[in-house]
């Protein structure tokens, strides 16, 4: 007597799986706004971004967004109109999170210009989190100087506090400068939101869950979150080639923070990069930014050319 094997279930997710083939798809019919002058402004150092990569990946997800922006929109407006109230809804906020060096800061430029180009979305604005990190004189008298990017490191409540204000529709809120070439907070200087249509929020722990269970979550303000995958091998290659370009570029500025490592030999600014990226960055990555990866509703999968090739979208 034999036994019938019996086909195993396909596992359960909650995302629908989509490869890159299939979402390119999506793209036909959709103008491409961008010229390559554009995208070479948006571009990061080290990023892989062309054309290409622009319309058949991040257009389809513009589009996406701007829909559930809109939709959003609609139905803050029904449901006022059923309280009998005014109509006050809010901005659209959309997270963006991943690892140090894997393309964030790009992508969140690249929706915000693109976003921007769809009727429904027109005004956009974008702040990093990068401004919310304690002042280095605040992380040095907490010992927290090699743990910057840690979510200890950054002022959560501030944060918090600023998101609570766009979300409940404040005419105007201020979000603080970091500045890259100084690696520190711009004493006094602040970018105003002022009530956009979409407003995206940068940076590495943003979906991170609250340190206690009474705590406000970061996440709970966002209306849409995205998290950008990678192979940590892939992403530390990204990581040490942008180092080895900062050091030819940015760093050689004496006003750079990071001065002291431009006459470094090639072979000396990777191992110090490694060590940065072994000491700091991986550990951070693990303990803290890759196990947030499932909250969010929109995951990309970058392969090693920095080019997605999967996109994982949350079903509704």
């Amino acid at each position: 007597m034999t036994r019938r094997l019996e086909q195993a279930a396909p596992a359960l997710t909650p995302y629908l799986d989509i490869d890159r083939s299939d979402w390119a798809r999506l793209a036909p019919g959709m103008t491409q706004p961008l010229t390559d002058d554009e995208i070479v402004q948006i571009r990061g150092l080290g990023d892989r971004l062309d054309i290409d990569e622009v319309r058949e990946v991040y257009l389809p997800l513009s589009k996406l967004l701007s829909l559930y922006a809109s939709s959003t929109k609609a139905l803050g407006a029904s449901t006022s109109s059923f309280l009998g109230e005014p109509d006050a809804t809010t901005p659209f906020v959309i997270g963006i999170a991943g690892s140090v060096a894997v393309g964030k800061s790009t992508i969140a430029r690249l929706l915000r210009d693109l976003l921007g180009r769809w009727s429904d979305t027109p005004r956009v604005e974008l702040v990093t989190t990068d401004g919310f990190l304690y002042p280095n004189a605040e992380l040095e008298s907490r010992g927290l100087m090699k743990r910057k990017g840690f979510p200890e490191s950054y002022d959560r409540r501030a944060l918090i506090e600023f998101l609570t204000q766009v979300k409940s529709g404040a005419a105007e809120v201020r979000a603080p400068i970091y500045s890259h070439l100084h690696y520190d907070i711009v004493p006094g200087a602040h970018v105003t939101v002022r009530r956009p249509d979409v407003v995206i929020v940068e940076g590495l722990n943003v979906l991170q869950p609250p340190p206690a269970a009474t705590d406000a979550s970061i996440g709970e303000l966002f209306d849409f979150s995205i998290y950008v995958d990678a192979d940590s091998n892939d992403i530390s290659q990204w990581y040490v080639d942008r180092f080895m370009a900062l050091k030819k570029g940015a760093f050689s500025d004496p006003a750079s923070y990071f001065n002291v490592y431009a006459d470094l030999s090639d072979d000396e600014a990777t191992q110090t990069a490694m060590g940065f990226w072994n000491g700091i960055n991986l550990p951070n990555l693990i303990e803290n930014v890759l196990p947030t990866r499932h909250r969010a509703n929109l995951i990309l999968e970058k392969a090693a050319d920095h080019t997605v090739q999967r996109v994982l979208l949350r079903k509704l």
